[in-house]
């Protein structure tokens, strides 16, 4: 199984976080169900191109945070996770990424008022 996730050498963020944000929003938006099998850290690592400690720091987190549960010679798998918990990674997830642009736009000169404009007109444009 291939995930669709992307990481990027240039972020601010290690890359064993962002696989470990994208495998938790795969999770809380239901697009990996509770039992759903993970490809091994090995194939992960190969799919990305990163080292292989990288990937296991994710799911190590992952596990820590009782999102996927690894079960020894059978494999890596989702595990059910609480509703209330999966509204408050989506609320993080959106959180960060609009922190991430207020950021950039900052750093290019756009006023709060140029970005509030600016976010307005994406929702605009959305509907």
């Amino acid at each position: 199984m291939k995930l669709p996730i992307e990481v990027s050498e240039d972020s601010k963020e290690p890359i064993y976080y962002q696989i470990e944000l994208q495998i938790k929003t795969l999770i809380v938006s239901g697009q990996l169900q509770a039992g759903a099998a993970l490809p091994s850290i090995r194939a992960l690592s190969n799919d990305l191109s990163c080292s292989v400690i990288t990937t296991r720091r994710a799911y190590q987190n992952l596990e820590n945070n009782d999102f996927i549960q690894t079960i020894q010679g059978k494999g890596t798998y989702v595990k059910e996770v609480d509703q209330q918990i999966k509204t408050s990674i989506k609320d993080e997830v959106i959180y960060t990424t609009f922190k991430k642009a207020y950021e950039e736009s900052k750093l290019m000169g756009y006023t709060i008022t140029e970005i509030k404009e600016i976010c307005d007109k994406v929702f605009r444009d959305q509907k």
